[in-house]
């Protein structure tokens, strides 16, 4: 038992002790070292920025390179990325490193080793991204998502069609071009 945690206490399986805080970046550090090691050993320059960044990790990925990743850090068993939590869109229109246009960003989840990860591939308008359903059948819904309200397409997605948006909305409204004062007012009704 460690010296600071109250009597009592048990262990909670997960290799801490319930209430017991590690150190800032004690086992994390060591977790995100073994990420990185063996990601840079099987992959190299497929990683084409790493950030670690308050105990977050982030890989930048080329759009070819995706999905061997991600099925090697699914089925690895030191990484066992089980858990694909969302994919979501940053649109970089407006930043002053604009191109390319489009950052996609994969948030991973490892249940058995209490681990998170985050990749980016970055693509121009209109370039496709290889879909991750075939690795986590969640990606489905999430790219989903990702294609109606940014225009990102995802190739070879068993059913890339619009989730939130009505099926004759004009546009992805998470575009920072995106004209809002004439998008439709379907919440108005029309005068008697």
């Amino acid at each position: 038992m460690h010296p600071e945690e109250p009597e009592g206490r048990e262990d909670d399986g997960m290799g801490d002790v319930e209430g017991r805080v590690a150190p800032e970046g004690e086992e994390t550090q060591a977790v995100e070292s073994l990420v990185l090691q063996r990601l840079r050993e099987q992959f190299g320059k497929a990683l084409r920025e790493v950030k670690v960044w308050r105990n977050e990790t982030t890989v930048v990925l080329s759009p070819q390179d995706l999905v061997r990743v991600c099925r090697f850090l699914r089925d690895d068993s030191d990484m066992a990325f089980d858990l694909l939590s969302d994919v979501t869109a940053v649109d970089r229109l407006q930043l002053p490193q604009s191109s390319p246009r489009f950052e996609v960003v994969y948030n991973l989840y490892s249940l058995q080793h209490g681990r998170r990860l985050r990749l980016k591939v970055r693509v121009d308008d209109g370039e496709a991204i290889p879909t991750v359903t075939g690795v986590w059948e969640t990606a489905n819904w999430h790219e989903r998502e990702v294609y109606d309200l940014f225009g990102v397409a995802f190739a070879g997605h068993p059913d890339l069609r619009r989730i939130l948006m009505p099926d004759d909305w004009e546009g992805h409204p998470l575009r920072k071009d995106y004209p809002v004062e004439a998008s439709p007012r379907w919440w108005e009704e029309e005068p008697a």
